[in-house]
């Protein structure tokens, strides 16, 4: 019944071994984590009011949060508000009482996977690119990390030959003997600090650029995974139990029950498919995102560090305008110090 079900060649149905491990896939980050991602998504309630009692209370025990009162012992006559704030209530019993099942179901699932007694739907190209994109997103955090390094250093560095190079040119102007030597020591600073600070707008763009690709464009698709994730741990939950009402007695209670159960798994199995159709979608155009960007700011920080290193003034400013980046020097609005020379 199982290949029925599933239904498409992408996806399969895989036992889980005892060691937790489904085929060749790697490891998740661990049980608590993934009880943690079930629980997450609580009901959506407002906070109009709330039942007393538990899921075993009566309409009677609603009480509205929006006044410190007790609820009243009188006779007196429920009117229309009270029918009203009663509909509402009723409502929002039912939405806690389905997300209950649902979480519940989800972590039947969750530890049926996990300790070995259960299978789970895998799309084995999807899961590999998906697993290749959180190691692509640990290494480009690495390297964003390293570039932030370097900015923070080539700004110290900044600063300091920004002060050897008034040293200098204060003491070039007080002592005659020794004029010309630390005149040209001055200058030579200004120059370096000038290029540095060409060479830091480029770093900057750099790491500026690799931070949003990692911390906007992946952690978008990665939500959509999540999003995914969730939908696929639900489908095979449904999916188990709608394989557990089937190999029951098909008599005319049960009927009804399996007809339910067969309309909200095709339910849970609609949304698995469109979340895994939108990865699938945002994956192919992360890769060509990231190919496009990298390629431009690996070029940049090629040319900029060798132009830097090379002392070659000219090539580094027309690193700079070919990328369209404007230098923001570092401090203030005010001038910087090179334009105050």
């Amino acid at each position: 019944m199982t290949d029925g079900i599933l239904g498409k060649a992408a996806t399969m149905e895989i036992p889980i071994h005892g060691n937790g491990e489904a085929g060749q896939l790697p490891e998740d980050d661990g049980l608590e984590q993934d009880l943690q991602q079930v629980m997450v998504s609580g009901p959506n309630l407002n906070e109009t009011s709330i039942v007393s009692g538990g899921y075993g209370g009566s309409g009677d025990g609603l009480i509205p949060t929006g006044s410190g009162r007790h609820p009243s012992h009188s006779a007196t006559p429920a009117g229309p508000g009270d029918e009203v704030a009663r509909g509402i209530a009723g409502e929002k019993f039912d939405i806690v009482k389905k997300w209950g099942i649902n979480t519940y179901k989800c972590t039947k699932q969750l530890l049926s996977e996990r300790f070995g007694r259960g299978s789970r739907t895998v799309d084995l190209e999807l899961e590999l690119q998906i697993e290749l994109l959180r190691e692509t997103k640990r290494k480009y955090e690495s390297v964003l990390q390293l570039g932030r390094a370097l900015t923070a250093h080539l700004y110290s560095l900044l600063q300091t030959q920004h002060a050897l190079g008034d040293a200098f040119a204060d003491l070039s102007q007080k002592s005659p003997e020794l004029q010309e030597e630390f005149g040209y020591n001055a200058e030579t600073q200004k120059l370096l600090c000038k290029n540095g600070e060409t060479l830091l707008g480029a770093v900057n763009f750099f790491v500026s650029s690799i931070n949003t690709l990692v911390t906007k464009t992946m952690e978008d698709t990665l939500m959509t995974v999540k999003q995914y994730e969730a939908a696929r741990l639900e489908y095979d939950a449904y999916r188990t139990d709608l394989e557990e009402l089937s190999l029951g007695p098909r008599d005319a209670a049960t009927r009804g029950r399996l007809e339910s159960a067969q309309a909200t798994f095709q339910a849970h199995r609609d949304k698995y498919e469109k979340l895994r159709g939108d990865v699938a979608i945002k994956l192919k155009f992360l890769e060509e995102n990231k190919i496009k960007v990298m390629h431009k700011q690996l070029l940049l920080f090629h040319n900029a560090v060798s132009a830097y290193f090379a002392g070659n003034q000219k090539q580094l400013e027309q690193t700079l305008q070919q990328f369209n980046i404007k230098l923001r020097p570092p401090g203030a609005e005010k001038p910087s110090w090179l334009e105050e020379q």
